[in-house]
């Protein structure tokens, strides 16, 4: 077999490539998905009469391209809400971003924060994202929140870690503002790109790349794996005994199983030892009973303490009541906890560890544990692309010379930039490098390496 374009995977970067390719009148091309699903790692699944995402995933964006597909995607199908995200520790909430409310925390600790703060010099040469925490927010900051959550979500040391991916990922402190607030007792909950978004009314996240996938289903090949890459030839093997030739390979699969499985020399190949990544567990929980009324517009809520092994605890029935078979009898929490040879969980036992974890943490009481009557578990080997410190290094490698192939990896873990890894990133790197391809217009969203 021939195809002008093959794209490989049917995530959302895939599947913003495939629906591009349709826009444009194309149809010499095939998306190849491993799964018998769509959507990557923003699939949903019905599960007895509960809606289970993988991981948490809102709905905002940065493009007004994106925003249509979607909007003709969902039909209107959707609510809209306004983020309500806490930091739960010290058996209490604090409004997000945390370094903005440190006015909620026991005077001793709003203290050792503020003291901290006064003391921090953000102007300081940083080599890491472990000394840039400590410069930036100072020591009490980094001891309560900034250094034990993020080894939660990274479950990587701290100075292994990269500083130049933060940008909108991790609010920046002002030191008048932070005052302000603890002088006039003010709740500041406003920052991020994600403070309003939508979700879907039916199927979770998943149901949007379902919808948008239907276009192009005739295109779409499930439950077949690339097993090899010859990039002389420009062929491909396939999981099915299948050669398959291409003029264009868009690859959305992790980058570094795409070289592996490759001809690609060693200097190429060596590369990929610098690409780093964590794992993750999302566990859902459904309980038989109803959420408590002040706990109904709460979104989610991060982890910062030792008594659990979860980062972030996400209310998915609060984002619509369809997640749950009866949002009158029922609720659904969505658990992430990340691994790695570092921060090491087992399948087998992490749901009881979830499970004591809330209670624990006193964020459900004793007896919620008995009233569990929907357990589900996802293994998300490849959960965070992580931005190492060497990664900078590997793609400089890694990209111009795939490039040189005619190979364009794009998306969350094809180009390995959590950074610019949100549904809206990825989905238009799919959209971009098709209109790179078929009319050299530059790709705007992905980082050039």
């Amino acid at each position: 077999m021939h195809k002008k374009f093959v794209i490989i995977g049917a995530g959302p970067t895939g599947l913003g490539a495939a629906h591009r390719l349709k826009e444009k009148g194309i149809t010499d091309f095939v998306v190849l998905e491993r799964n018998n699903h769509v959507a990557g790692l923003a699939a949903s699944f019905q599960r007895q009469g509960y809606t289970v995402d993988i991981g948490g995933h809102v709905l905002f964006s940065h493009y007004p391209y994106f925003d249509e597909v979607i909007e003709k995607a969902l039909g209107g199908q959707y609510l809209q809400h306004q983020r309500e995200a806490w930091v739960w520790m010290l058996n209490r909430f604090i409004p997000y971003p945390f370094q903005n409310n440190i006015k909620d925390l026991p005077p001793d600790v709003m203290w050792e924060c503020v003291e901290g703060l006064l003391d921090a010099d953000p102007t300081a040469a940083t080599d890491n994202f472990d000394e840039w925490i400590e410069a930036v927010f100072g020591a009490g900051i980094a001891k309560y929140f900034m250094r034990p959550y993020n080894f939660k979500v990274w479950a990587q040391p701290l100075k292994n870690m990269a500083k130049s991916w933060i940008s909108e990922r991790v609010s920046v402190i002002d030191t008048r503002r932070v005052l302000r607030n603890i002088i006039l007792d003010q709740r500041d909950s406003s920052w991020g790109p994600n403070n309003m978004f939508k979700f879907p009314l039916f199927g979770g996240t998943g149901g949007i790349f379902e919808a948008i996938s239907k276009g192009g289903s005739d295109f779409i090949r499930l439950n077949v794996t690339v097993t090899y890459i010859n990039t002389t030839t420009k062929t491909l093997t396939l999981s099915s005994g299948e050669t398959l030739n291409y003029d264009h390979l868009i690859n959305t699969s992790p980058l570094d199983l795409l070289v592996q499985n490759s001809d690609l020399d060693g200097v190429v190949k060596d590369a990929t030892n610098d690409l780093v990544h964590s794992g993750g567990y999302s566990v859902s929980l459904g309980f038989d009973r109803p959420l408590e009324a002040d706990k109904r517009t709460k979104c989610w809520n991060y982890f910062p303490e030792p008594h659990s092994p979860f980062y972030r605890v996400t209310y998915l029935s609060n984002y619509s009541p369809n997640m749950v078979p009866d949002i009158n009898k029922q609720f659904l929490l969505m658990c992430e906890t990340s691994y790695s040879e570092h921060k090491q969980h087992r399948a087998s036992t992490i749901i009881d560890e979830t499970i004591q974890g809330l209670v624990d943490s006193q964020f459900i009481r004793p007896e919620d544990a008995d009233l569990i009557e929907f357990k589900d578990i996802i293994d998300i080997p490849y959960s965070y692309p992580v931005p190492s410190i060497h990664r900078d290094k590997a793609l400089e490698t890694l990209m111009p010379r795939l490039q040189s192939l005619n190979i364009f990896s794009r998306g969350r873990f094809g180009q390995w930039r959590y950074e610019a890894g949100n549904m809206d990133h990825s989905f238009m790197q799919g959209v971009e490098v098709v209109d790179y391809l078929l009319d050299e217009k530059p790709e705007e969203t992905r980082f050039k390496n």
